[in-house]
C-alpha cells in the first residue's frame, strides 16, 4: 500500500471530524472530567493514615503477683503492664489515635480447653486503667516524670498529641490491670521476656498492630517506676465497697 493509498483512506475521517467537531470537543471534555474525577478518587483512596509502634527506653514491662488469696484452691495472682509507647504517622492522611489494647498469650498446658483460644490464641485487655500516679525514675538528686499517652499527667496536667498528622509522632505511657485472676491467666514468659499484640485503633476504626517483647519483672520493680502499680482496681474496688 503506498502512501496516497493511506490518504484516500484518511480522508472520510478526516471529513467526519471536521463536520463534527462539536461531538468532538464534547467528548474530550467529558473524557477528561471522568479521568480527573477518578483519578481524584484513587487519590484519595490512596491518601490514608499507617501508624508505626515502637517502644521507648523506660517504663516497658509486665508484672504480675500473687495477691495472698485463694480461689478453688488456686493462688490469686493480678497482672499489670505498662508500654512506653511512641507512635508514628508514616501514611498519607492524618487521623487520631482513639484506642491502645494489648494481647497476650496464656501460661497454660496444651490439654487445656481454652489453650487454643488462649494459649495460641490473644488474650485481650482492651481499655487501658487509668494509673493513680505519674511513672518515674531517679536520675540523681532529680526526678524524670514520663507523660502519658491517653490519661492527664498527675504532676503537670498535660497529655500527649493523639490527633497526628503525616510525619508527626506522640509518646506516652499506657498501663493495664487486670482483675482478680487464677490458674494459667496470665502472660507466658521465656527467658524472662513476654511477647505482647499491641493494638492501635485510628479514628476510622482502622487497627495498627504490632508484635514485640517486653521485660517481665518482679512487683518491687515495677513499683520503682510507679508506687501505686497494681493499685488501680485495689481502690476502685475498696472506694466501690464502701
Amino acid at each position: 500500500m503506498t502512501l496516497s493509498d493511506l490518504i484516500e483512506l484518511a480522508r472520510p475521517v478526516g471529513y467526519w471530524m471536521n463536520s463534527n467537531q462539536g461531538v468532538v470537543s464534547g467528548s474530550i471534555f467529558i473524557s477528561t472530567l471522568v479521568l480527573g474525577w477518578a483519578s481524584g478518587i484513587f487519590g484519595a483512596l490512596r491518601r490514608r493514615p499507617k501508624f508505626k509502634i515502637s517502644t521507648l527506653p523506660g517504663p516497658t514491662f509486665s508484672c504480675t503477683y500473687a495477691t495472698g488469696a485463694t480461689h478453688n484452691n488456686y493462688e490469686v495472682h493480678r497482672t499489670g503492664i505498662a508500654v512506653y509507647l511512641r507512635i508514628a504517622n508514616i501514611g498519607t492522611a492524618a487521623s487520631m489515635i482513639e484506642q491502645v489494647s494489648i494481647g497476650y498469650h496464656w501460661n497454660i498446658k496444651p490439654i487445656s480447653r481454652l489453650w487454643l483460644k488462649y494459649a495460641i490464641g490473644w488474650h485481650w485487655l482492651k481499655n487501658p486503667t487509668v494509673a493513680l500516679s505519674d511513672f518515674q525514675v531517679q536520675i540523681g538528686d532529680n526526678i524524670k516524670f514520663y507523660p502519658f499517652l491517653l490519661q492527664k499527667s498527675g504532676i503537670s496536667g498535660g497529655q500527649a498529641e493523639t490527633f497526628l498528622e503525616p510525619g508527626r509522632s506522640s509518646s506516652g505511657v499506657v498501663y493495664f490491670e487486670q482483675r482478680d485472676s487464677w490458674g494459667g491467666c496470665f502472660p507466658k514468659s521465656h527467658n524472662k521476656e513476654v511477647l505482647l499484640k499491641i493494638s492501635v485503633t485510628d479514628i476510622r476504626g482502622k487497627k495498627h498492630q504490632r508484635k514485640l517483647k517486653i521485660p517481665a519483672v518482679e512487683l518491687s520493680e515495677a513499683k520503682k517506676f510507679n508506687p501505686e502499680f497494681g493499685r488501680t482496681l485495689v481502690e476502685l474496688h475498696s472506694k466501690s465497697s464502701a
